[in-house]
């Protein structure tokens, strides 16, 4: 079937696509082995050169660039802007540091002495081509936090882009194209998910990266593991946002609206679990469930709206079957739980707030992926640390609290990959991002992420 690019504000298909057959896949994967065998040895100042050229085209395409993601994704066109800019951030970043974080490591001679060894030291060499397999929500930005390292190290990049976003996919690999990057050290695959189980299993795909569901995660794991082949895992979060006695409300409870709806909800990142002590318990409550009702909902283009539509008419469908259930079991509704009126055509969903949450809903234990909140009371904070921890999932967390003894709890015992306090989650090029739990495995970003796809060699001279 055609890959289609369909605009979730109105239902419209913008353009089709036909998928790659086998002989196509076969021209992709002989061109990145080919242009592995020379980018490997490139300069870390040619690569650096590359990589800015890239990042000064993508500012100047930044308008064209973030229109493309909000007709296909739903993005509001100002958040669009933002993640174009970040990816050029990122880019210049990574061109600046990716040498040092990858230079050689020299052990004291004095440690080694006794190996026999005159010297030694360590060397991050590139391991060739890497599969990312990315998601439609942050459809640059998922994308460039993986191809910036792993083009500096050396590597080269195979992206199997989320099928609604075929036109950021192909507008991707033209990007690095007329950055000057040789033919064949970027390119997008517009393929199926039933053809990815092969290309991770072509000899000449040395790892795989994914951004994604955790069904999809697992599948995709599973086939590296058979081919013993490296792979990294984000497969989304809970993420907990708690809200201790010593915070300040008022800030946390503005916070805690960015938190839950940026991107229209729909990111790994957002907080969507708000755990809150007893004693603010209903002054968060009622700020935040003002916020989230006087959120705009409407069309992303439009430069005022603050929530665009869901990105498929399944992702809505199943954020309102999560809220249905989470009804039918007693949840209230604070503000939402519906599709709003005079917006029809589109995939649209209110911002909604959810309280008295139990076990029984499934909304307890699935990630909601869209405006929906869910709030609970902690009793003190053994219960705040407990409630924070009751998900299958661990990639970030939030916590509200002036208290250095909270905080240092915290960052003890929260079963999570980041830990951010008084303000929200947020990538950064500098810091590694990735979590634990059924949120994956491996790092991105920082000096973590460029080496997560370098051969770690040991080098040992007598």
């Amino acid at each position: 079937m055609p890959i289609a690019s369909v605009n979730p504000a109105t239902g419209e298909t913008l353009e089709t696509f036909e998928p790659l057959d086998s002989a196509g896949i076969e021209v992709r994967l002989a061109r990145a082995d080919e242009a592995f065998r020379s980018y490997r040895t490139s300069s870390f100042p040619y690569r650096a050169g590359l990589l800015r050229r890239a990042a000064d085209l993508l500012d100047e395409d930044l308008e064209a660039v973030a229109r493309t993601m909000t007709e296909e994704m739903g993005k509001p066109l100002t958040a669009a802007r933002a993640e174009a800019a970040k990816c050029a951030k990122a880019m210049r970043w990574y061109a600046e540091h990716a040498e040092s974080l990858l230079a050689d490591e020299h052990p004291d001679p004095a440690d080694v002495a006794d190996s026999g060894a005159a010297r030694a030291y360590v060397r991050y060499r590139p391991l060739g081509a890497v599969l990312a397999v990315m998601p439609w929500n942050f459809p640059f930005w998922q994308v460039v936090r993986f191809a910036a390292p792993a083009l500096m190290a050396g590597n080269v990049g195979l992206l199997k882009h989320a099928s609604n976003v075929p036109r950021t996919a192909v507008a991707l690999e033209e990007l690095f194209l007329r950055a000057g990057f040789p033919e064949g050290c970027f390119q997008t695959l517009l393929i199926g998910s039933g053809a990815v189980e092969d290309v991770i299993r072509d000899p000449r795909v040395a790892a795989v990266t994914l951004t994604g569901s955790e069904p999809a995660g697992r599948a995709v794991a599973a086939t590296a593991a058979d081919e013993v082949k490296k792979a990294v895992l984000e497969l989304g979060g809970s993420d907990p946002f708690v809200v201790l006695p010593s915070a300040d409300v008022d800030a946390a409870a503005a916070t805690a609206v960015r938190a839950r709806a940026q991107n229209n909800g729909q990111s790994c990142i957002a907080a969507k679990r708000f755990v809150v002590h007893a004693d603010v318990y209903e002054r968060f409550t009622a700020a935040f469930t003002e916020g989230m009702r006087a959120l705009r909902v409407g069309d992303p283009m439009d430069e005022a709206t603050e929530v665009g539509p869901l990105a498929s008419r399944q992702g809505r469908d199943e954020l309102a079957e999560l809220v249905e259930d989470a009804r039918a079991h007693g949840a209230r509704v604070e503000c939402g739980g519906r599709r709003p009126e005079g917006l029809d055509a589109g995939w649209f969903y209110e911002p909604t707030v959810l309280t008295g949450i139990t076990p029984a809903m499934r909304i307890h234990q699935e990630e909601t992926f869209g405006p929906v909140a869910t709030v609970y009371r902690a009793a003190d904070l053994d219960e705040a640390v407990a409630l924070a921890n009751d998900t299958p999932f661990g990639l970030s967390s939030n916590v509200w609290t002036e208290d250095p003894a909270e905080q240092e709890r915290f960052v003890r015992d929260v079963q999570a990959g980041g830990v951010f306090f008084n303000g929200m989650t947020a990538s950064h090029p500098a810091l590694p991002f990735g979590g634990v739990k059924r949120s994956g495995f491996g790092r991105e970003l920082s000096g973590h992420g460029i080496r997560e796809f370098c051969n770690v060699t040991t080098v040992w001279v007598a």
